[in-house]
């Protein structure tokens, strides 16, 4: 949608107290955008369809992941509104500050920015938090997409079923639950420089262990530039931890298991923000290498 619905965008300008100066979309030509108005305030605009199985527990954890990351000093946007009459027309809606900085993804990188990535990782490690139906338990990251079903069938998929059995026999490593972002790539970290300054899209955050985000985001590292990327970030993450991180390997796989079989389905949005240099044939590679790194790694 390349344009937000009327009643939405009407919705934001009465929450920001003005009239429309300009309308920006921020991913892919469309969603989320943000509105400015004429009187000099602006915002983030996302919303939802109620009728999408699930989309209105998505807006809801947002919400309330953003309003748990304030209230904790935690990087993040803060909830400026939350519509509570859209779902009457079937649109939800939220409202949250504009975060500083580019989300756009260099097409090569520093030890000490990818030791950043790790470091903000560390910090949502260190929020304790129990499972709430808005913030409910995790232990993996994008629980809502069924990526088992995805891999049954598809050759593709041979490496990451392999994996999947091995975890199935595992049990999920006992560790206290923090706050989880769910979906930690580059593409949902703003920088200003080389430091972050706020982690968005937190629409699949929850309660679980540190392990989910931090071996997505060295999946991630690994995905959009070389072996020896994820390193850097666990050498961030344990710098900020002040400890070493527990059971690596196990949250490795289970990281690449968070993975699309064919990484063709996300090079849209990977290319989005500005790494069209990648293809899904070296996605998939790269991902592939660094799950077999891992399950080598296994105990």
């Amino acid at each position: 949608m390349a344009a937000p619905p009327d009643h939405a965008l009407s919705w934001a300008l009465t929450a920001l107290g003005g009239d429309l100066a300009e309308v920006v979309p921020l991913r892919e030509g469309g969603a989320p955008w943000l509105v400015r108005t004429t009187t000099g305030t602006s915002g983030v605009l996302r919303i939802g369809y109620a009728e999408r199985p699930g989309e209105s527990a998505r807006m809801a954890t947002e919400a309330a992941a953003l309003t748990v990351a304030q209230q904790l000093g935690v990087a993040a946007p803060r909830v400026l509104a939350a519509d509570s009459t859209g779902a009457a027309a079937g649109v939800l809606a939220l409202l949250i500050t504009e975060a500083a900085g580019s989300s756009r993804i260099p097409r090569t990188t520093t030890a000490a920015r990818l030791q950043a990535f790790g470091g903000a990782v560390a910090r949502l490690a260190a929020v304790p938090l129990g499972p709430s139906p808005e913030l409910p338990l995790r232990e993996r990251s994008l629980e809502d997409w069924d990526f088992a079903a995805l891999r049954a069938g598809t050759a593709s998929g041979l490496l990451l079923a392999t994996a999947e059995q091995h975890v199935a026999v595992r049990p999920v490593p006992p560790t206290p639950t923090v706050l989880v972002h769910g979906d930690l790539w580059h593409g949902n970290v703003m920088w200003v420089s080389e430091e972050v300054s706020a982690i968005i899209d937190w629409d699949a955050a929850g309660a679980g262990p540190a392990g989910i985000d931090l071996g997505g985001a060295r999946c991630d590292a690994a995905l959009l530039f070389d072996p020896d990327a994820p390193e850097h970030v666990l050498a961030g993450w344990e710098a900020v931890a002040g400890r070493a991180a527990d059971d690596v390997a196990y949250w490795d796989v289970v990281g690449a298991l968070g993975t699309q079989p064919d990484m063709a389905v996300w090079i849209p949005a990977i290319h989005d923000q500005g790494r069209t240099d990648l293809t899904a044939d070296d996605l998939n590679r790269r991902r592939d290498a660094f799950l077999r790194a891992a399950l080598d790694a296994l105990p």
